[in-house]
């Protein structure tokens, strides 16, 4: 069962919390990046892409990057842009987007219940990802990124939840692009104790989003674990978490764009199409309404594809994904797209940036647009139980969890 532990949290001041917290460091190039960091010396992002900090000649992994991550973490904790917690606490962690708030507790999991399954993942990492990161908590002795975890929800730790929440927030601002960020302290020993009780209860908590943080984390630990003197009790044995219960989250959708129709014509693309598909013209955009329905942009017009369910085999969790019936009749045998993952043909846009930039794509740098019902949380579930991976780009989480609001000394 989970181990989910309270922990003793460095984190923002009060006064300078909102200055802080930054997106994670994996949702910009290096250029992005750069800009946005110009203007604010506390973002954290300063820390997380520390190359933001040279010139361009400097290479992104070189070893002075990580020694100057380390450098300015250090240096805020010393001038007291960064406060340390005197006891192991719980957080209350609330964004808030468009009128919708998701409720989660900050914490540390186990890296043992990630090696044994408990933690279960849906998605492969890239090896040079996980050096980065690694190379990050090695050098800064800390995980700055907390992992977005999913759990069936249980209602004593949403009655503490509700309760703590009634009480004034230790941060409570809206970040730049809108999205609201409170957090509550959990310190009292019975609510602490009825939260990790409860989850030592739960034998499935999944991963949502940040696959290669969880990655980096199990693997710096388990370096950790080579030295002579480990006995076990090290904060390297845990990794820095926001879980989520099921019924707060909404996964966003996570749609397709593709250069060219693989040499057919038009009317040869729509007729392969047809094969698997009801297709209806649209006068105008329209997301898809349920399941099996995928709104594809082609030469200014949109259509409705419905899937023919006589003719596709959804033998399983991952084959009934939406994303995979695309994937295996039309990107693969129609559009010749068979490693999705690596094809520069194909590019990937975040539900949140809406129909009108599909659009955009096809009929810029682009020729075809898909836009794909979103996954719910249950197929996720589904997917991850059975031990199976989804394809590359299948879930959008909206709104991202800050980072920076808090660090875990390991």
């Amino acid at each position: 069962m989970a181990r989910i532990k309270p922990f003793i949290a460095v984190r923002p001041d009060e006064k300078v919390a909102d200055k802080v917290a930054a997106l994670p460091y994996d949702v910009y190039n290096r250029q992005e990046a750069k800009e946005a960091v110009k203007g604010n010396e506390l973002s954290f992002l300063r820390i997380d892409r520390a190359e933001t900090q040279f010139s361009d000649s400097v290479d992104t992994y070189a070893p002075e990057v990580y020694l100057k991550a380390k450098e300015i973490l250090e240096s805020m904790i010393a001038d007291g842009t960064f406060i340390t917690d005197s006891d192991r606490c719980y957080y209350i962690y609330q964004l808030s987007m468009d009128g919708r708030k998701q409720t989660g507790i900050v914490a540390c999991a186990s890296i043992d219940d990630y090696l044994n399954n408990i933690i279960k993942k849906h998605e492969n990492t890239r090896e040079e990802k996980e050096k980065d990161r690694i190379r990050h908590i090695e050098t800064l002795n800390a995980q700055t990124g907390p992992v977005f975890l999913a759990y069936r929800s249980q209602k004593p730790i949403n009655d503490v939840v509700k309760r703590i929440m009634m009480e004034t927030p230790i941060y409570n601002f809206n970040a730049d692009d809108g999205i609201g960020h409170t957090v509550w302290k959990i310190s009292n020993s019975e609510d602490m104790a009825v939260i990790e009780n409860t989850f030592s209860k739960v034998s499935d908590i999944y991963i949502a989003d940040g696959h290669h943080r969880a990655a980096s984390a199990v693997k710096a630990g388990l370096e950790n674990r080579t030295h002579a003197d480990y006995d076990g009790t090290e904060e390297f044995n845990y990794f820095l978490s926001v879980l989520f219960p099921d019924e707060s989250l909404k996964i966003m959708d996570y749609n397709r764009c593709v250069k060219d129709l693989n040499g057919l014509s038009e009317s040869e693309f729509m007729e392969k199409v047809n094969a698997y598909f009801d297709i209806v013209k649209l006068d105008s955009a329209k997301h898809p309404s349920k399941k099996g329905e995928i709104a594809m942009y082609l030469d200014k017009t949109w259509y409705m594809l419905t899937v023919k369910e006589n003719l596709v085999k959804l033998d399983n969790a991952v084959d009934a994904l939406d994303v995979s019936v695309l994937q295996n009749y039309i990107l693969d045998p129609v559009l010749g797209i068979k490693e999705p993952r690596t094809d520069p043909r194909i590019d990937f846009i975040g539900g949140i940036r809406g129909l009108n930039e599909l659009e955009r794509r096809a009929d810029g740098d682009m020729k075809v647009s898909f836009a794909m019902y979103p996954v719910p949380i249950a197929e996720l579930f589904a997917v991850a139980d059975a031990g199976c991976l989804m394809p590359p780009k299948s879930t959008w989480f909206e709104p991202k969890l800050r980072s920076g609001l808090f660090i875990h000394k390991i």
